[in-house]
């Protein structure tokens, strides 16, 4: 940093009201291992209040925040015969980056600033104990074992959401990146009448940062609502895909969209454009006739939200739709978090903050009721049970067009049954060989075929009788195999 710009942060650390969690102001250096303790106490509160950078100052009287100056060297200053910032460095676990600047802030008046980056997912110790700051006071870390959790609980693909993808921005650049309009419109949130109310409301979601007197933009912010993903070097390859292919493998490539949209902005023109290359029938099973689309449109709204949320950011790839002439294929790269089974009851994401924000601006159902959805409209489609594949770095949705029953082998018939029992049991309601004879469109004189499909799916350990003792064929219930 130059001194110009070292000198407009130190004064806009200075008009703060007093010192907080980030920042702490020292008049004199007291000893090396007062400064060892102060950079893991403020590399561990950046951390836990999402902040690139916290400062430790020399020179500045803590309680008027007076600028005094002070005699301390940092770069001149020995321990032995070991620089005092080496000294630090390897007393610090894990080393982190942090900066030291010695300069002139005004004449005659000398300061000192250490710059220290947040902690990444391990507390930051000096001598082996962690510290942090409460309020303006530092603390030993394990007396508080809810931060230090917290700390360890920002795992790396959360932290990616938090990450700087542009900085060394003005105010006025920031609307050059990204689609602020859009924010408050799908929060429907009036639109501020200047862009200092605009920043302070992106700043409490994490859109963007504020450091060093200019702004950056979080990766977090670029992927919602960048008015194009190339402007982000880190980010190009996490733009969704979508790709139609002619027959039903991946020989022949009808088209080929990349949607270099911030997901928040792109999401809308995207679903268009996904349900126009979708083939239309003129019969779906038997309760739906005449120009209706072959899969339901609210389903891959769902799964190509989902899939946009659950994404692995640590993983290589991007969400991709694939079109197929007999099905669909929905992915994103990772696995999940909880089993493929248990997608429809349970609740689990690495990217609480994209997936909050997103159910915020009401692209998405509320937690764990997305699945249930699309299984229920892909019920009253009369379509196949969908198909979770989980790969080493994919998961992967497919939806089926249309198939008869007969032309469903067994698996499929036990996976339809499966799906049903979990539906009516998150719906407060028992499966039973009616209400999967109607899942399946079968007259009540087959009710013999539905009967099999459910004894095959009993055998192989997906459901199981709700009252064993009920002997009564026709009056059986039955439920999901971890109810």
């Amino acid at each position: 940093m130059e001194v110009a710009e070292l000198r407009k942060l130190i004064d806009r650390l200075v008009s703060l009201s007093k010192e907080s969690e980030t920042v702490e102001f020292k008049e004199n250096f007291h000893s090396k291992e007062e400064i060892g303790e102060r950079i893991s106490s403020l590399s561990n509160s950046a951390c836990l209040l999402n902040q690139p950078y916290s400062y430790l100052v020399f020179g500045i009287e803590n309680n008027s925040h007076k600028i005094t100056g002070t005699m301390f060297r940092s770069k001149s200053h020995m321990v032995g015969n070991e620089e005092l910032e080496v000294w630090l460095l390897n007393r610090l676990n894990p080393r982190i980056d942090f900066q030291c600047f010695d300069f002139e802030y005004c004449e005659n008046v000398n300061l000192v600033l250490y710059k220290i980056p947040a902690a990444e997912n391990v507390p930051v110790k000096f001598l082996n104990v962690g510290y942090v700051r409460v309020n303006s006071s530092t603390r030993k870390l394990i007396d508080y074992p809810e931060k230090e959790k917290q700390i360890w609980k920002n795992e790396l693909t959360e932290r990616f959401l938090l990450n700087i993808a542009l900085k060394n921005l003005t105010l006025s650049d920031i609307p050059k990146y990204l689609s602020t309009e859009t924010y408050f419109d799908l929060m429907q949130i009036p639109y501020p009448s200047n862009l200092e109310n605009v920043a302070l409301r992106l700043k409490e979601e994490n859109i963007i940062n504020e450091y060093d007197g200019l702004y950056a933009i979080t990766n977090l912010g670029a992927l919602l609502f960048a008015k194009n993903l190339s402007d982000f070097s880190t980010l190009s390859r996490k733009a969704i895909r979508v790709i139609k292919y002619k027959g039903n493998n991946k020989v022949e490539t009808e088209r080929d969209l990349i949607s270099n949209k911030g997901y928040a902005i792109g999401f809308p023109g995207l679903m268009e454009w996904i349900n126009g290359q979708l083939p239309a029938n003129e019969e779906i099973g038997k309760s739906l006739r005449k120009d209706v689309r072959m899969y339901p449109e609210i389903a891959i709204r769902e799964l190509v939200a989902n899939a946009i949320i659950h994404q692995d950011f640590s993983v290589k790839g991007f969400p991709t739709i694939e079109i197929y002439s007999d099905r669909i294929e929905i992915s994103n790269p990772g696995q999940p978090i909880i089993h493929s089974d248990r997608f429809i009851d349970e609740y689990g994401s690495r990217n609480e903050r994209l997936s909050d924000i997103m159910r915020r601006m009401g692209f998405c159902e509320e937690k764990g009721s997305g699945l249930d959805k699309t299984i229920f409209y892909v019920e009253l489609y009369q379509l196949p049970p969908i198909k979770i594949t989980v790969q080493e770095n994919r998961t992967i949705v497919t939806i089926f067009s249309y198939k008869a029953l007969n032309n469903m082998d067994k698996s499929e018939r036990q996976m339809a049954c499966y799906q049903h029992a979990c539906l009516k049991y998150v719906s407060n309601e028992k499966m039973t060989n009616q209400t999967f004879r109607e899942r399946l469109g079968i007259e009540e004189h087959n009710s013999a075929v539905v009967s099999r499909i459910i004894k095959d799916t009993l055998e192989a350990n997906l459901i199981k009788d709700d009252n064993p003792e009920n002997q009564s064929r026709k009056y059986r219930k039955y439920i999901p195999w971890w109810a």
